[in-house]
């Protein structure tokens, strides 16, 4: 999901994330690794490449980051709020690209499994010759349909355009490993994505 949850990492714990994405006519892959060295806080490192069809000829675009977040409040059930913070900086033909990101997170879990996430902040996107910064939001839910099969549900974007949605199903193969496929639209195009994670 692009909406984030309030929850992190047991202390000790380390994941591996693979994303194959497409986003109108562009294409590309997304490979994170996370881990938690203390309670309530995991961090993650990631890189990512991207083939934009659009252009003629197409334009290549390779990116990586850093993220952080921090979840002093965690429930089962209930309210877990925190927050976190990623900056990712992508080198592209027009340049380099760096983006300094801040999302509050909060998620609502229920005893019958179902989640609400919401998330709001806003990013900061520095290029060559200009920078800006713009407010951003999301809402998602997950919703379990038999065990290990998740379907999930969101509306995500930020300021000064319209909003993304997405729906997709999330299966855990073996305690850990969870695979996963969305597709969405918004703002004149269409998009999707696939991928594998795995917390250990």
């Amino acid at each position: 999901m692009n909406v984030d949850d309030a929850g992190t990492l047991d202390k000790g714990g380390m994941k591996v994330e693979a994303v194959w994405q497409k986003d109108d006519r562009g294409v590309g892959g997304v490979l994170v690794f996370g881990f938690s060295p203390v309670e309530n806080l995991e961090l993650e490192i990631g890189g990512a490449h991207d083939n934009d069809m659009s252009a003629s000829p197409s334009e290549k675009m390779h990116g990586f980051g850093f993220g952080a977040k921090w979840v002093p409040y965690q429930n089962e059930v209930g309210w877990s709020l925190g927050g976190r913070f990623d900056y990712g900086q992508t080198l592209a033909e027009f340049g380099r690209e760096h983006v300094y990101e801040f999302s509050g997170l909060a998620s609502y879990r229920q005893q019958n499994g179902q989640v609400l996430h919401l998330n709001a902040g806003w990013a900061h996107v520095r290029q060559p010759d200009e920078h800006a910064t713009v407010k951003t939001w999301g809402i998602g839910y997950e919703l379990p349909l038999t065990d290990g099969l998740t379907l999930t549900a969101e509306v995500f974007g930020e300021e000064h355009s319209g909003p993304d949605k997405a729906i997709g199903l999330r299966y855990e193969i073996f305690d850990g490993f969870k695979v996963s496929a969305a597709i969405g639209q918004g703002n004149d195009r269409e998009f999707g994505q696939a991928g594998v994670a795995w917390e250990f």
